[in-house]
């Protein structure tokens, strides 16, 4: 078996926060790895790291075969890279920033030519390939920006958070993209904080919280240590909400977890015949119930298991999040100055 990404003991910290704890990654030729984790996770920093774009403190990782502190340029021949904000150049036209990255890459002018009108056409970009940038819906733009990272046919792609800002629709088909790349042989390597995204595209999974793994597996096997199945109701009325969190945590033999603006309580259950029994319990403590459903585990309820909080809600501690970067912005202005 083939190993696209190799990572071993990757570390790093900006100032007295450890963004990277020693994290050790796999990746096989041809699979999607899923990258999970809340803002400040450690996600982008990996891949920063695995790009090249940032040295680590401690560690060591291969990319493609090669190392990225010795051989850089050699990783970067093979990599592909789409961040989690589309980065073309508004002001030139679809084609113009593919042929642009074919330049850069130092392919053949013919080829160029070809290369730039076949990703239109697979991207679906071809009636709008001589419009400007500026005039592109978000989803024109993340599929321009993915097509550009292809051009010069990596052998390794890194979508960081590729679908963030987009409507239902334009991820949908950035995912059909995706599922299309590695049909044709690449290796991805995907983060994201949409559950469903990594649930939905990647071979396996590893989790990240605070710099460090803290599960990794199939989506199935993640799935598995939530427990064999999800009992989920929501009172009808808000002031049962404490009766019904009773009851549950009775039949269950643990805490359910209580969305406070929905009213929705849910526990891990391994008995879907415990539903019969929550049924009969409520009804006599005369509680009406909204909705009452047993459903598998998804891998929210993987994360709420592994971290005590959802994937959304962990605050940027490492500089992955919006708030680092305008951090990182500010330094770089002052050095400047």
């Amino acid at each position: 078996m083939t190993i696209a990404i190799q990572a071993e003991g990757l570390a790093k910290s900006f100032g007295a926060t450890r963004a990277l704890d020693g994290i050790h990654l796999e990746v096989p030729a041809g699979s999607v790895l899923g990258l999970l984790g809340p803002n400040g996770s450690g996600k982008t920093t990996a891949v920063r790291i695995l790009t090249t774009l940032l040295r680590p403190d401690a560690g060591s990782a291969r990319v493609a075969g090669f190392d990225v502190l010795a051989e850089p340029n050699q990783v970067r021949a093979m990599v592909g890279l789409t961040g989690q904000y589309a980065a073309v150049d508004e002001v030139l036209t679809g084609r113009d920033n593919l042929v642009l990255i074919g330049r850069l890459l130092g392919l053949p002018p013919a080829e160029i030519k070809a290369r730039a009108a076949e990703l239109l056409d697979r991207f679906d970009l071809a009636d709008a390939a001589d419009r400007q940038v500026k005039t592109y819906s978000g989803g024109m733009r993340r599929r321009l920006d993915l097509a550009a990272s292809i051009v010069g046919r990596p052998q390794v792609l890194f979508l960081d958070e590729p679908t963030t800002g987009l409507d239902p629709r334009s991820r949908l088909e950035l995912w059909d993209i995706a599922r299309g790349l590695v049909a044709d042989g690449a290796t991805v390597m995907l983060t994201t904080q949409y559950l469903e995204e990594a649930d939905h595209l990647a071979d396996r999974i590893t989790v990240l919280d605070h710099g460090r793994v803290i599960a990794e597996g199939t989506p199935d096997q993640l799935k598995r240590q939530a427990g064999g199945q999800v009992l989920e109701l929501r009172p009808g009325r808000a002031g049962d909400l404490d009766a019904v969190v009773a009851i549950v945590a009775e039949l269950t033999g643990g805490a359910p977890t209580t969305d406070g603006d929905t009213r929705m309580v849910s526990a891990g259950v391994d008995d879907p015949r415990v539903l019969t029994e929550a049924v009969r319990r409520l009804d006599d403590a005369g509680i009406p119930i909204d909705d009452l459903a047993v459903r598998r585990p998804s891998l929210d309820d993987v994360f709420l298991r592994l971290t005590g909080h959802a994937a959304e809600a962990a605050p940027d501690t490492n500089g992955d999040g919006p708030a680092g970067r305008s951090r990182r912005r500010r330094r770089a202005r002052r050095s400047a100055a």
